[in-house]
Parts: C-alpha cells; structure tokens; sequence
C-alpha cells in the first residue's frame, strides 16, 4: 500500500482505532494520546505488504499501548481515573447509575491481564470475529476462544461476586 493510500484509508479507520485505544487504556485522554501515537507511527512507516492495513494498525495500535503500560508500571505512575461524561445528561438517577455501571465494568476490564482485554476490546467493542483476531494478533484462533473464555468468567466472577465464582 502507497502511503498516499494510507492517507486516504486513515479517516476510516481511525474511530475503530479510537474505540479500541479506549478500550485498552481506560481514558479518552490516553486514548487519544494512544490513537495520535499510533498514526504517526502508521504514516512514518511502509504498511507491510502482505498484511491488511486495518490488522496491522491494531496490531500497532496495540503494541504501543503495551510499550506504554509497562513503562507506567515501571515509573508507578498506572491510576487511571474514569473521564466524566462528554454530554450532560437529562435524567441525574440514570446517569449516576450509568457511571456506577461504566465504573464496574472499567474496573473490571483492569483487573484483566493485557491479553484477556485486547481480545476483549476486539470482540465486544470492535464486533471482529475469532479468526480476525487471531490473525490481528498474530496468535491462533484456540488462544484466542480460550483467553476470551477465562475473560469472561474473570468479568463475571468480577461484576457478580455474590453469585460465587462462575464457571463456563
């Protein structure tokens, strides 16, 4: 793919890469710091020949945010905060119940390892089927059926504690 061809894919592609940079780091900052990181890297560099481009900036995408984790680990600087809501909402008692679900399920998403919740964030924010993941990923399609398994248990078991651990 010539690079005037990436230009022309990347307004396509980019709120798919947003949705995911946000399902990975938990913030609308960092993700948007995510997304900016990812597509300077995408238009500094040759799309591989033989790879779709929308895999390959997910797998981009991804392994940027995996090289940024570890260095926050390192420097313990990891506290994500939950963003407030962009748009003012009419109903108070639905939108503090609406933030009380959405800080569950943020939570619980963390408490996930970083392969459990980038095959998460496929599945469920971007609708990609099993084999698209695996070959995003580039690992096979068991790994990732099987990861996405113990992922929703842990989600489960997380959202649900009284309802003893859950098994599928």
């Amino acid at each position: 793919m010539k690079q005037h061809e990436l230009q022309q894919e990347l307004p396509r592609i980019a709120p798919m890469l947003r949705r995911f940079a946000y399902s990975l780091t938990g913030s609308a900052a960092d993700a948007d710091d995510l997304l900016q990181n990812t597509l300077e890297r995408l238009l500094s560099r040759d799309v591989p020949a033989d790879v779709e481009l929308v895999k390959w900036a997910f797998r981009v995408c991804r392994n940027l945010w995996i090289d940024e984790y570890r260095a926050r680990k390192v420097r313990q600087k990891n506290v994500y905060s939950l963003d407030e809501t962009e748009e003012p909402a009419v109903d108070g008692e639905q939108a503090i119940h609406d933030q009380i679900t959405l800080a569950q399920v943020d939570a619980a998403m963390d408490q996930l390892s970083d392969e459990q919740r980038s095959i998460m964030a496929l599945v469920a924010v971007q609708g990609m089927s099993y084999k698209e993941v695996a070959e995003t990923l580039g690992i096979p399609a068991g790994t990732v059926m099987s990861r996405l398994a113990r992922a929703r248990i842990s989600l489960i078991n997380f959202l649900n504690p009284a309802s003893g651990p859950a098994n599928i």
